[in-house]
């Protein structure tokens, strides 16, 4: 039996589908040379399946979250961009949830679209591509998110960015000035330049600085890069460097063998290194905060022949 002939746009047509996260519009199939005929088809036999209008998910109703996003922004136009929440989703600076995709489109853009929620700008920057899908940039899906979400949501995206190098935590005050005005810059500025905002990666890092704070303890740097490696807490005058292990990224035991790789290297550089767990900073803060007493007063002894003053 000879094999069925395959036509001519049926290989670009799998191949951009592919590239697309599992979705194609009516517009890009029309362009490949697939007649219009074959496409009300292959609606008609479950092949495609309407997201919106001229927008369809080939194979199956249900895309991932890459493919909405890319649909969502196809059924918008040319010009539209992956926004605020769905945005910061897409850059990895939190993780994706339900509701609608939020979209961003030029203002002269009038046509609603149910499950998308649309953001009019009437500056709208060129588009960032992230696994092919038009998103702005990272600097202003931190401004969009200091319009709606938590002062800890901004700050634990701001230090997501940070540690992806998205941004530059110490230079995004100076690249805020050259934003255009819009909901939620005035906000992002405020808590930049908030005496209690730092550069914790996350409530973990947050809640150990809540207990040097509370215990009267000497600030330390957050997130200082030392040699090859980046460090959470860092008292430079004594040498001493403070990690706290979260669930998430201290469980294998790879993990672990680096971690003391990274104690390994610090202790050959003269640096003393303190570890606290998840568990010890959220349920034994106590003890977090004893065991850092006894450690300033150790090393302000050992240089300075006296105990370190505690408040």
């Amino acid at each position: 039996m000879a094999a069925k002939k395959l036509q001519p746009w049926a290989r670009d047509a799998w191949e951009l589908t592919r590239r697309q996260h599992g979705v194609v519009t009516r517009r890009q199939l029309l362009d490949l040379g697939m007649p219009p005929g074959r496409i009300r088809a292959r609606l008609e036999g479950g092949q495609l399946h309407p997201l919106w209008a001229g927008v369809y998910a080939v194979g199956r109703p249900d895309v991932g979250p890459l493919g909405r996003f890319k649909a969502a922004t196809l059924a918008c136009g040319a010009d539209a961009q992956l926004s605020h929440r769905s945005a910061a989703a897409l850059w990895g600076l939190r993780a994706p949830t339900g509701g609608p995709v939020e979209v961003a489109v030029p203002s002269s853009t009038l046509r609603r679209r149910r499950g998308i929620l649309l953001h009019r700008r009437a500056r709208l920057g060129p588009p960032r591509f992230v696994r092919g899908i038009p998103v702005i940039d990272p600097v202003s899906v931190l401004v969009d998110l200091a319009a709606e979400s938590s002062r800890e949501e901004v700050e634990d995206a701001v230090n997501e960015a940070d540690r992806l190098d998205l941004i530059r935590a110490h230079r995004l005050r100076g690249a805020l000035e050259r934003q255009p005005r819009r909901p939620g810059l005035g906000r992002l500025k405020a808590i930049l330049d908030s005496q209690t905002f730092s550069r914790a990666q996350n409530a973990l890092e947050r809640r150990f600085l809540a207990i040097v704070r509370e215990g009267g303890l000497p600030p330390p740097v957050s997130q200082r890069r030392l040699g090859r490696h980046r460090v959470d807490f860092f008292w430079p005058d004594l040498g001493f460097v403070v990690e706290t292990d979260s669930l998430r990224h201290h469980r294998t035991a790879a993990e672990q063998a680096t971690d003391i790789g990274r104690d390994q290297a610090h202790a050959r550089a003269g640096l003393r290194t303190l570890r606290f767990t998840h568990s010890q900073v959220f349920h034994r803060p106590d003890h977090v905060c004893a065991v850092l007493k006894d450690a300033f007063d150790h090393l302000f002894g050992a240089s300075t022949g006296a105990g370190v003053p505690i408040a």
